[in-house]
């Protein structure tokens, strides 16, 4: 829910402003074309949800600083770079409602300014003393590419596991997400409840991709910014397809209606499909099952105000209509 995100947001103001500073100065270039392309990046900038999660984390144990800023920009500019080139890899055109930046000045530019927002996430690495640092962000580089080039390779209506999407959803979703609470905590303390806060983005990234897959199925334009069944467009299967014809006797003469009425984009037929033969419930049950699990890694921390500001977030997640 909106609610719940602003809240957060107003809570975190005066940090959010300093962050904002810190990833403005990060994306400045000498060329005034990248300048174009990054206001207007910067101007739909959506939730902000992992520089949220990275300086709650921080304040978690203490006060956010300028290491606190630098991860959030540092994650937030490779986000970013991986949906520049997803658009691209997806052939997507809209994202949060507003063109995106390969529909407004093509392929190529949304390439590079991706490689150019990749590479401003490097130096901001270099600018790290510490080896664990580095080490989560080069971890993030290469999961990155890694759940990308799985999703491809179990494309086109292959049989995929659920363990294979879990895989492909930590890697591709949940490692930023992770990331993103780990590098704030370390940013102020290296206790050992690090692995605590770790896991805790771990599980809350991969039920935010689920919430994601329901969307993809059930969602509307004007709510999500983007249409519905876009995956299935593209030939990718989510949790809601995955349990379905895995899970079903019949789900040979399943698969077959669901390629059916994708080729024929019978979206309500679709929907139909994944509502009756419980695709739905399940991955609601999934992202139950993952918030808990986020949630339980919150017990090991005092109560405190900002331990309360993330479990809004698990809430918020759970709730949210985009």
């Amino acid at each position: 829910m909106k609610k719940i995100i602003n809240h957060i947001s107003s809570e975190l103001k005066d940090d959010l402003e300093k962050y904002n500073k810190y990833l403005e100065k990060s994306l400045e270039s000498n060329v005034n074309l990248i300048n174009k392309v990054m206001k207007y990046v910067i101007k739909f900038k959506g939730k902000q949800f992992r520089p949220l999660l990275c300086i709650l984390s921080a304040r978690l144990v203490g006060k956010s600083n300028d290491m606190t800023y630098l991860s959030a920009s540092t994650v937030e500019m490779l986000h970013v770079a991986t949906l520049l080139h997803d658009d691209v890899v997806d052939k997507s055109y809209i994202r949060r409602g507003w063109p995106t930046i390969n529909k407004i000045w093509g392929n190529k530019l949304s390439v590079l300014i991706g490689d150019y927002m990749f590479s401003k996430s490097l130096s901001n690495i270099s600018s790290f003393n510490n080896f664990e640092h580095i080490k989560i962000l080069s971890d993030i580089s290469r999961r990155l590419s890694e759940g990308e080039i799985l999703q491809i390779e179990h494309a086109k209506f292959k049989n995929m596991s659920e363990d294979i999407y879990f895989e492909m959803i930590s890697d591709k979703t949940a490692s930023l997400i992770s990331a993103s609470c780990k590098l704030g905590y370390l940013s102020v303390s290296n206790d050992d409840k690090k692995n605590n806060i770790e896991k805790f983005g771990e599980y809350l990234g991969i039920a935010y991709q689920l919430k994601d897959d329901l969307f993809d199925v059930i969602g509307k334009l004007e709510d999500i910014g983007k249409p519905a069944m876009l995956d299935l467009k593209r030939n990718m299967l989510t949790l809601p397809y995955i349990y379905v014809i895995n899970n079903l006797d019949k789900k040979d003469k399943i698969l077959s209606k669901i390629k059916y009425y994708a080729k024929k984009n019978d979206y309500n037929n679709l929907r139909d499909i994944i509502y009756s033969n419980g695709g739905i419930d399940y991955t609601k049950q999934m992202i139950d099952k993952f918030s808990n699990k986020a949630y339980n890694q919150l017990k090991e921390f005092e109560d405190s105000k900002y331990k309360s500001l993330l479990i809004d977030t698990i809430e918020f997640n759970m709730e949210r209509k985009f």
